[in-house]
Formats: C-alpha cells, structure tokens, sequence
C-alpha cells in the first residue's frame, strides 16, 4: 500500500467517525494541516470538523467578533475543527502505519535527511528537503479533500454536499488557495469572499 492509499483511507474513517448526533448540525469538514515538533519531516493531518452551534456559540461569548470569522477563521474553530476527529500521516504516536509508508517514500525519493548525521546535508540542502517534502503534503491534502467529493463519501457520511477547508499552521495565507482548490466553487463562495486576491480583483 502507499502512503497516498492509506491517507485515503484514513480520511474515509475518519469521516465515519464523526459523531451521528451531529451529522445534521455540521457545516464544515476541516484539513488542519501541521507537522510534529514543527519538523517538516514529519507532517501529519487533523480531519474534523465544526457545527452551527459552535459558531451560535462563538458569536455569543467573542461580542466583536465578525460573522465571517466565527464561522470560518479556524482561530476561532473548536477541538473537534482543531485536534479533529482523528491524526493520520508521519506521526508516529497516532499513524504508526503512515509513519512508516510516509518514511519508506521519502527515502525513496531521495528527501529524507537526519539531522545529527556527521558529514550529511547542509543546512540548506535540509531545508530545501523539508520544503519539498511539505509541499508534497499540502498537495496531498488537497487531493484527498477533491477525492472525497469526487467519489461521494462526503455525502455518503454527511446526506449533503459541505465543504473542506484547508489550513496550513505554517503558511496560514495558503489556506485561501488550498481550500479553493480542494472544492466545487459553489460549496466555498462565502469562504473565499475574505481571500485577498479574490478581493484585489473586485
């Protein structure tokens, strides 16, 4: 199995753990995307998600806070849209299995690097693996929130079309791009109305 194989799968679990309780009351499929430790070889994806009455909630304790904002910004999301449902990718206390695949790929592809090896990669050299090795992730993630509308397990699990929006805790302003690629435009019109290139063409 591949890397990409298991992620798919994980994804589709996840979603079937969502609570059945709240399946009518969610609005939003969340991708946090991080990486352990802040270490891009190990990066790893929180799926969850938020409801309405979260964000009936948020507007009712934050009294300055915009609509948009509640609903939308993830600083504003709950655990369930932050730490999600469930980890899957290189973090080994949570995706043991992804770990290893995850690893096993990266040295195929020549990206993986120790940090304490004597006589190894520059700095530089490192950090050009670590960039490369999370943009393969962020595309990933993206691919996998296509692939879940695509072949209809989000209204499989959810009775409707939602959105799934996607955020990187280290690049925060490619949320916007990520998020529009990964959807049917229709789902992210209002998500996309505070991006601000969608704005500098108005």
């Amino acid at each position: 199995m591949s890397f990409r194989q298991h992620m798919a799968q994980m994804a589709a679990r996840t979603l079937a753990e969502f609570p059945e309780e709240l399946i009518s009351d969610i609005y939003a499929v969340t991708f946090r995307i991080d990486s352990v430790d802040q270490d891009p070889r190990f990066p790893y994806l929180a799926i969850g998600y938020n409801t309405e009455a979260q964000v009936a909630q948020a507007n009712t304790e934050t009294e300055y806070t915009e609509a948009w904002e509640s609903r939308w910004n993830y600083a504003y999301f709950p655990p369930s849209g932050l730490e999600g449902v469930r980890v899957i990718g290189h973090d080994p206390a949570h995706d043991p299995v992804g770990s290893d695949l995850h690893l096993q790929e990266a040295v195929a592809q020549g990206l993986w690097y120790a940090e304490d090896d004597e006589g190894g990669l520059s700095e530089q050299e490192q950090d050009e693996r670590g960039e490369a090795l999370a943009e393969q992730f962020r595309e990933l993630c993206v691919d996998l929130a296509r692939q879940l509308h695509e072949d209809g397990q989000l209204v499989g699990v959810l009775g409707r079309l939602l959105p799934v929006i996607l955020y990187d805790m280290f690049d925060p302003d490619e949320m916007f791009a990520m998020t529009r690629s990964a959807n049917p435009p229709e789902l992210v019109t209002e998500f996309l109305s505070e991006d601000p290139q969608e704005q500098s063409q108005v």
